[in-house]
């Protein structure tokens, strides 16, 4: 199967698992993926609020962005990663969605928006390498769910926790659905404009109104992939008018609102990620 005929069929070429039960850190999903298809895959990402670890269990996963760079094994992709595509062929892979209030601690650093993609080994070093052995070494989605929840855990217990105020700010973001504004944000934490923009901008990798626009933006592209209209999506989510949805959505993807309405990336979230889909929108 191509990647044309893969698009029009995406949902179906995908085995997905999630784990049985919530895990033990708030803010933390996964799912795993094993591609049904035997032909090559190319799938431009849609960005989402979170940071991505993409993990290779089969040999068959490359993402590579619009600089060029080229990652396999375990990758990491930050916030708003920009022009990213996933490729390979006979992928198995496990991804993990860490709240960026989660993976600043689990990661030991915030990274930088505009398509960077990072292997997973530059931040672990050896850790990478055997929870990557280990995952491997094993053949259900339980065990590997179990294993990297319990690499992520220690990697949070041992890390620097964002300060509260920021985690607050990025909650309200989320509850507010992206239509909140910093200044409120900065008087409910007591701190200055300024101070909260320049922590949450060092902690969480991206400006709280950059942050904002891309909570929004993510409600908008799932109002798409579910059939509905520009004009009502943009009028819903928060936008001036149709025009400034237009411009948003090809800030973070590149493409149209027409062209992320059939995005590929998009038709298995529901599956794969049922639980956080529904709290987004409710």
């Amino acid at each position: 199967m191509g990647s044309a005929e893969a698009a029009r069929a995406p949902a179906t070429r995908w085995d997905i698992a999630t784990p049985a039960r919530p895990g033990r850190l708030p803010g933390i999903s996964q799912a795993g993926f094993r591609d049904r298809a035997t032909g090559p895959l190319d799938l431009p990402v849609i960005p989402y609020p979170a940071v991505t670890l993409a993990i290779d269990l089969g040999n068959g996963l490359i993402v590579d962005n619009v600089r060029g760079r080229q990652q396999g094994g375990g990758v990491v992709l930050g916030l708003a990663p920009g022009a990213v595509r996933v490729r390979g062929q006979n992928i198995d892979c496990l991804q993990i969605r860490l709240s960026p209030v989660i993976a600043h601690a689990v990661l030991g650093t915030s990274l930088e928006p505009g398509g960077e993609i990072i292997a997973l080994d530059a931040l672990w070093g050896r850790g990478a390498t055997r929870t990557l052995e280990q995952l491997r070494a094993v053949a259900s989605w339980e065990e590997r769910f179990a294993i990297a929840e319990a690499a992520l855990a220690r990697r949070y217990e041992a890390g620097r926790a964002v300060d509260p105020e920021v985690a607050y700010a990025w909650r309200q973001m989320v509850l507010g659905r992206g239509q909140v504004r910093v200044e409120p944000l900065a008087a409910e934490v007591g701190w200055s404009r300024k101070r909260l923009w320049a922590r949450f901008r060092s902690q969480i990798g991206l400006t709280p109104k950059r942050a904002a626009r891309l909570i929004r933006f993510d409600r908008a592209a799932h109002r798409l992939a579910e059939g509905h209209s520009p004009g009502s999506v943009a009028a819903e989510s928060g936008y001036t008018d149709q025009s400034h949805l237009h411009r948003d959505v090809m800030t973070f993807t590149g493409v149209t609102p027409t062209a992320v309405s059939t995005a590929p990336w998009l038709a298995v979230d529901d599956v794969a990620w049922a639980a956080l889909e529904h709290a987004s929108r409710t």
